[in-house]
């Protein structure tokens, strides 16, 4: 399986990464990559970090395993067909989120600029759809490959994303969209519909 999963890997970058930056850079002359967010050693930028470290981790593993320096066990026969369902599952939700947010699409957040908020489609559904179609790959990707490097890169993403989302994107889509944000962000889920609303000063969610 370590060599279908770094099949995978590879391809997925390739397309949602590489291939969504220069689809963005034919439209816009932009590649769309804004890098580490915030000062050095600030939340912003330990989960720009974090996300750095996951995917080295998630490429490493299957590397590890089909190297023999940190072998991964064979998962069941059920687990690889529910693995290859989240990371299909988690590449049709990436890219549809991508193309949703047209010109919109950027990696990490240059406070300068002035995005248009998206709210539809599956931004309509949660907020951060991109966010959660990458940790759906992850989830499939980490099934195939069980080795600690997976795991590492699995809980390192999730704490990147969620610091990244809190602590630069929110922040930002407030400063930006003001009220208008916070009214979507009170009714729409964070990463997943129903759970994580924007919460008022008393804690209480719209």
């Amino acid at each position: 399986m370590a060599g279908l999963a770094l099949a995978l890997y590879v391809v997925y970058l390739a397309v949602a990464f590489g291939g969504r930056a220069w689809l963005q850079y034919r439209r816009t002359g932009d590649h769309g990559f804004r890098g580490f967010s915030g000062r050095v050693a600030s939340v912003e930028w330990f989960a720009g970090l974090l996300f750095v470290v996951s995917l080295l981790a998630l490429f490493l593993a299957p590397v590890s395993a089909l190297l023999g320096i940190l072998p991964s066990r064979e998962p069941a026969v059920w687990i690889v067909w529910l693995a290859l369902a989240l990371v299909l599952l988690g590449f049709a939700v990436t890219l549809r989120a991508q193309v949703e947010m047209g010109t919109s699409w950027r990696v990490g957040v240059d406070p300068s600029e002035r995005t248009e908020l998206v709210t539809r489609g599956l931004f309509a559904v949660v907020r951060n759809p991109v966010f959660t179609g990458v940790g759906l790959f992850a989830l499939g990707f980490a099934l195939l490959v069980e080795n600690a490097l997976s795991l590492l890169g699995v809980v390192c993403g999730a704490l990147g994303v969620e610091l990244q989302v809190r602590y630069a994107e929110e922040p930002f889509l407030l400063r930006v969209h003001g009220e208008t944000y916070r009214r979507y962000a009170r009714r729409v889920g964070r990463f997943v519909p129903w759970l994580g609303h924007l919460r008022d000063a008393g804690g209480r969610a719209a």
